[in-house]
């Protein structure tokens, strides 16, 4: 588990976005598409989570993931739309999917107390991610004003939905669940 998270947080960190670290980051149908790519990733965590989990608070946390993020795809797809904007694959993107599907394999496998610590560890490490990639490379990154102004406006959401999940993953060690 410990690994699917390290590679999604690599995925998400500047570092990752190959030949972006030393010259041009990505373009905004790039970042789009890891913007659109990072936010399905969450929902169908948060779907799967809904499903498995016997946890009230874990479920609760689950549905805020899925509401809020899919709230930001509809924005994003939204802005691209209005924006003549088709985003555009890359690795990036490609990775977070990968890294979201082994992730939902890892958690189909998992169920209780297991499941609950598995997925709020990855969504601890995923959302740090998420906010390393949005300061470093795609805030800094976009060209569109419009699209800037969506990643900015967004951030503070991921930001409470690390702090929650910090929280969550702090009672969970704490209950040994």
């Amino acid at each position: 588990m410990k690994l699917i998270s390290a590679a999604l947080y690599g995925a998400l960190t500047l570092t990752s976005f190959p030949g972006w670290a030393q010259s041009t980051g990505p373009t905004d149908p790039q970042i789009a598409a890891i913007v659109v790519t990072a936010n399905q990733v969450d929902i169908d965590a948060g779907k799967l989570a809904e499903s498995k989990t016997k946890s009230k608070d874990v479920t609760a946390f689950a549905q805020r993931m899925v509401t809020d993020h899919s709230g930001v795809n509809k924005a994003a797809t939204d802005l691209v739309h209005k924006l003549g904007v088709t985003p555009e694959d890359n690795p990036t993107s490609q990775s977070l999917k990968q890294g979201g599907d082994a992730n939902l394999a890892n958690l189909k496998t998992l169920n209780g107390a297991q499941f609950d610590r598995a997925y709020i560890d990855h969504e601890v490490t995923y959302h740090d991610g998420v906010l390393d990639a949005l300061d470093n490379t795609l805030i800094p990154d976009a060209q569109n004003a419009e699209l800037k102004a969506l990643l900015v406006k967004v951030r503070p959401a991921f930001v409470a939905h690390l702090e929650h999940a910090k929280h969550l993953q702090a009672e969970l060690g704490k209950s040994g669940g």
